[in-house]
């Protein structure tokens, strides 16, 4: 008996013994070489590393650690939190890449304020002005978007700070600016890590971590192979999509031959790493061709060339795959990383100007005791980047005391506090009537902690223009406001007898306001005030006998406007609307006194690339008449498109509008989109000196037919305008033709 228990004991232990050696045979890296996987730097090329990893996951071959440069730092940071090559190709086949690599805010984002600048001051461009010297921001694009994608895309590796704890232990390779060197990142915070190693120069902002501006680690180390050996790997897969020479006969440009000199620099050091490759590493270079390394929009283009690409190298590794029972232990032996599924316990914003942290908390929907919600931290975030004194607002979980918290974390312009904006507008009718402005804003932010500005617009052309306002909140939320301004002008106004026109004047005039507010969130604005002001208006064509005059104004008005729409030069969705009622009176030093009312709605629907835009305005004159420089004046692409810009004008005037527009391409690919579109319009409209003579019947029917860009100068648009009388335009406009 004693034997057969003894004999039991021992199978039982040789049984137990023999599951143990299987189990660790199948996760223990011990018996089979440490596989490296170095993806290298290429653009939108990148997306080729997806490929590559599916064919690796269908070969079965185990990645024990990753090392990737600037777009294969995104794609193996990624790969190396958990995601497989599946999600990822879904990952990029779903990302509006021109909006993620772009700084540009969604307009639900905007503040009232900049809003305004976004509809008067189109051009996407802007300076910086400090003691007495012009600057620029430190690249083209901040990151604020791609920031805020990567956020969300590494939120369950949030509290990893060592990435050798991470599923696959990851290196992201940058260079250091500041001594021409690789900088490898083995730790930090992962998504700043992603984002510092893809920073092209010019392109992006640097990045600063630990006291190092950083940039694309292409620059230095394009192919890390030496940066993954580092991390005790036997074997090195190696992928290699950098673009390929121009031959000879293509360097026909001056572009063409400063990319040929980037490439030839940045190809010298790739070369000697691929040198270096060992006679057991595998070398992955898929067939891309000439594919640009901005076309972002054709990423998945890529996939198919870097799995047949992995596919030529299935000989050399096969060596390495493991049996599905292994590879099945090994991916599941991988630390996962738990979701976050706890509610935050504290929400606080921190910066680095004037401004009161209150002012930045009151644009915030997130609470603490709400759960993690990555699209609502996002939408926080761009709410106060809106402000647009921020360069980058980011977020990051951290925690304190054992306590999960959320921290906004918002950098104020390194080329701030004052900004200048710039904006051009061109009507040409190509008869003779030509209308050109230039224009600038200069604004100087976060004067004191409850957010006050001070911004100055100066105008040069057809109708120059001086204005000056300073911006004052009165609570930490901005909502209520006080505002002072003057304003001084020259605009040219038609005269008219029965209809005919007999005279332009060239009216001049001065005006100081003062305004009192309430932004009604970031949608709409009210204001009520009281102003003051006295001008001159001077025949410049017409009859001699006609009396030159000066006048003066003064009263008080009203205004409530509001903007939701998508788009201020080719919207496809929202309303604007404009209410305003102005009392001029005798006794605030008005020559005559009389009310004046002016309405604007408009609004913009879409199916598809369609767009449907309707408008109706209407302006009136209420007890008395008013002199010229009160009337209202149509006229001009979109405003009566038959008629030249401003020819007719009255105290009454109505005009509805019903606009067309299909967005048919753009002019280029990739990131550089400059959308084109093609439309047309109906108009019937006109203006009355008479209230009595208001009538649908007297309305005149006017119409267009137009091309439109949506370029970074702001919208450009050449069109044709007709009328029911014969009256025929062709326009190159440059500029809102409706604002």
């Amino acid at each position: 008996m004693l034997q057969r228990c003894i004999l039991l004991i021992a199978t039982s232990t040789l049984l137990l013994a023999s599951l143990e050696l299987n189990a660790q045979a199948a996760t223990d890296t011990s018996d089979r070489p440490r596989v490296g996987l170095v993806l290298g730097g290429g653009g939108a090329r990148g997306a080729a590393h997806i490929g590559v990893l599916k064919e690796l996951e269908r070969m079965r071959i185990p990645i024990d650690a990753i090392a990737g440069t600037s777009m294969g730092a995104i794609v193996g940071g990624l790969y190396a939190t958990g995601m497989t090559a599946d999600e990822l190709e879904e990952l990029v086949g779903s990302l509006d890449w021109a909006a993620g690599l772009s700084d540009t805010p969604t307009r639900d984002g905007l503040s009232f304020r900049r809003k305004q600048d976004d509809a008067q001051y189109p051009m996407s461009f802007e300076l910086g002005y400090r003691d007495g010297e012009l600057l620029l921001p430190q690249g083209a694009i901040q990151g604020q978007s791609l920031d805020l994608i990567l956020r969300e895309l590494t939120l369950s590796a949030s509290e990893v700070t060592d990435f050798d704890k991470l599923p696959i232990p990851f290196r992201a390779v940058a260079s250091d600016i500041g001594s021409g060197t690789a900088y490898v990142m083995s730790s930090g915070d992962l998504a700043v890590a992603i984002r510092a190693s893809m920073s092209v120069p010019a392109a992006f902002a640097p990045v600063k971590i630990d006291g190092r501006l950083l940039v694309d680690g292409g620059l230095v180390g394009n192919l890390p192979v030496d940066v993954v050996r580092e991390m005790g790997v036997d074997v090195v897969i190696a992928v290699d999509v950098e673009f390929p020479l121009y031959e000879a006969d293509e360097l026909q440009s001056a572009l063409k031959i400063s990319e040929q000199i980037l490439t030839i620099l940045i190809r010298k050091d790739t070369i000697r790493t691929i040198e270096q490759l060992g006679e057991d590493d595998v070398l992955i270079q898929p067939d891309l061709g000439l594919f640009a390394s901005t076309n972002f929009g054709g990423v998945l283009e890529t996939i198919e060339p870097g799995e047949q690409a992995a596919l030529k190298s299935a000989a050399k590794l096969e060596p390495l795959a493991m049996d599905r029972e292994q590879y099945a232990a090994h991916v599941a032996a991988r630390r996962q990383l738990a979701p976050l599924d706890e509610q935050l316990t504290f929400v606080r914003v921190v910066h680095d100007g004037r401004l009161s942290p209150r002012v930045l908390e009151s644009r915030l929907q997130t609470r603490p005791g709400d759960a993690i919600d990555p699209v609502q931290l996002a939408n926080d975030a761009e709410q106060i980047y809106g402000v647009q004194w921020y360069e980058k607002v980011s977020y990051r979980l951290l925690r304190e005391n054992g306590a999960l918290g959320v921290e906004f974390d918002a950098r104020t312009k390194a080329w701030g506090p004052n900004f200048l904006q710039f904006g051009l507008s061109l009507e040409e009718d190509f008869e003779g009537s030509t209308a050109f402005n230039v224009a600038t804003r200069i604004t100087r932010a976060g004067i004191n902690r409850l957010g006050a500005e001070w911004r100055t617009d100066l105008r040069l052309g057809t109708d120059p223009l001086l204005f000056s306002e300073f911006y004052q909140p009165l609570s930490f939320n901005s909502r209520f406001f006080v505002s002072p301004s003057v304003v001084w002008r020259q605009q040219n106004y038609q005269a008219f007898v029965d209809s005919e026109r007999v005279a332009r004047f060239r009216v001049t005039d001065a005006e100081a306001r003062l305004d009192v507010g309430y932004e009604i969130g970031s949608v709409a604005e009210f204001r009520t005030g009281l102003f003051r002001g006295a001008g001159e208006a001077r025949v410049k064509v017409g009859d001699p006998a006609i009396a030159n005059f000066d006048f003066e104004a003064g009263g008080v008005y009203a205004q409530l406007r509001a903007d939701s729409l998508d788009n201020a030069n080719f919207p496809r969705r929202g309303y604007l609307a404009n209410l305003k009622w102005t009392n001029s009176l005798e006794s605030f030093g008005s020559d005559t006194t009389f009310d004046t009312i002016e309405s604007e709605v408009q609004g913009a629907w879409s199916r598809g690339k369609n767009t449907l835009s309707l408008g109706l305005e209407f302006a009136t004159t209420l007890d008395a008449d008013s002199d010229i420089q009160d009337y209202f004046p149509l006229g001009g692409f979109l405003r009566m498109s038959g008629f030249e810009r401003g020819q007719i004008a009255g105290p009454h005037a109505a005009l509805a509008r019903a606009v067309y527009y299909r967005r048919v391409g753009d002019s280029a690919g990739g990131l550089f989109e400059l959308p084109i579109y093609f439309g047309a319009s109906v108009e019937a409209g006109n203006v009355w000196l008479s209230r009595d003579d208001i009538s649908l019947g007297s309305m005149l029917l006017n119409g267009s037919v137009f091309a439109g860009f949506d370029a970074p100068i702001g919208p450009v648009y050449l069109a044709a305008g007709f009328g029911e009388d014969g009256n025929k335009n062709v326009y190159l406009f440059i500029g809102s033709p409706t604002r």
